[in-house]
């Protein structure tokens, strides 16, 4: 910037120069020459006071509306303590295996019916003395409505064939008839809000030996913490309303685990031997000669 002349520049243009400076950001010099700005900073015309904009005021945000709850009564969701009560009052109103189905397909309070293809209710012969209760529908079960049609239910038909058994000569269903997404385990609540139905299905359906497909069964059904690695091949009696009498219940290996771990075959063929003499024992039909 060249040097500007003292007699050149007026008061006014002085301090019309040093506005546009504040306006800048800048407060104060820093140059050794008090010059550089038209005249010494002592002789300088006092700068008129500058009128700042008083701050906006806050706007006040307008009233919410006053909204007028409805009265009625309370709306029953997924998997709440309301919803697992429908269950039971539902589930206890059913006579029939073709009433329960109707009514499970009807029921609303559990969350997973509205990500699941279709409802999984049952496979194999209901007039039948034994019963398998698995965990969930995967993603082959929840395509065609069936449980255990996918590959850990190929397993099991091989393991029942094993003591002469198949789905004519058993009945297979599950503590959750609609698949969990990503076929995740059930949780909690998911599993409470079943259970009246499946009680209900294993009290329409008398069976004379009861199997819990894997651990998840297993704790719904028995009520217990320990692992299906402890449980396994052990009978526990399991009562059910309006049965007469407990019914055997045993834990069994899931297929799938099975399929994860061949190793444990042997177990499963103990197991397997277990049930075999039990149904001998309680004169359960089935076709094996061995």
């Amino acid at each position: 910037m060249d040097r500007i002349s003292e007699s050149a520049v007026q008061p006014a243009e002085i301090i019309a120069l040093l506005r546009w400076y504040q306006d800048a950001g800048v407060d104060e010099t820093i140059g050794d020459d008090p010059g550089a700005l038209g005249r010494p900073r002592t002789a300088a015309a006092p700068m008129a006071p500058v009128q700042m904009a008083p701050p906006p005021q806050p706007v006040q945000p307008a009233p919410a509306p006053q909204v007028r709850a409805a009265v009625g009564a309370a709306a029953v969701l997924p998997g709440s303590d309301a919803a697992t009560g429908d269950a039971r009052r539902i589930a206890a109103g059913c006579d029939t295996l073709e009433e329960l189905a109707a009514a499970l397909a009807a029921f609303d309070g559990c969350g997973l019916k509205a990500t699941a293809t279709q409802m999984v209710f049952a496979d194999g012969n209901p007039d039948s003395d034994i019963m398998i209760v698995g965990e969930a529908p995967g993603a082959e079960e929840d395509r065609l409505g069936k449980p255990f049609v996918g590959q850990s239910g190929k397993l099991l038909d091989r393991m029942l064939a094993a003591i002469g058994l198949d789905r004519t000569t058993v009945y297979i269903s599950n503590i959750v008839n609609w698949r969990p997404p990503g076929n995740r385990q059930p949780n909690a609540a998911e599993i409470a809000i079943s259970l009246p139905f499946i009680e209900r299905h294993i009290a329409l359906m008398q069976p004379k030996i009861l199997l819990c497909a894997g651990g998840t069964s297993a704790a719904a059904l028995l009520a217990t913490r320990e692992g299906i690695t402890r449980i396994h091949g052990r009978w526990f009696d399991r009562s059910f309303p309006d049965l007469p009498a407990p019914v055997p219940t045993m834990p069994i290996y899931h297929p799938a685990f099975i399929l994860r771990q061949p190793g444990m075959k042997r177990d499963v063929w103990r197991d397997l031997l277990v049930l075999k003499h039990r149904m001998k024992e309680l004169g359960c039909g089935f076709t094996s000669a061995t």
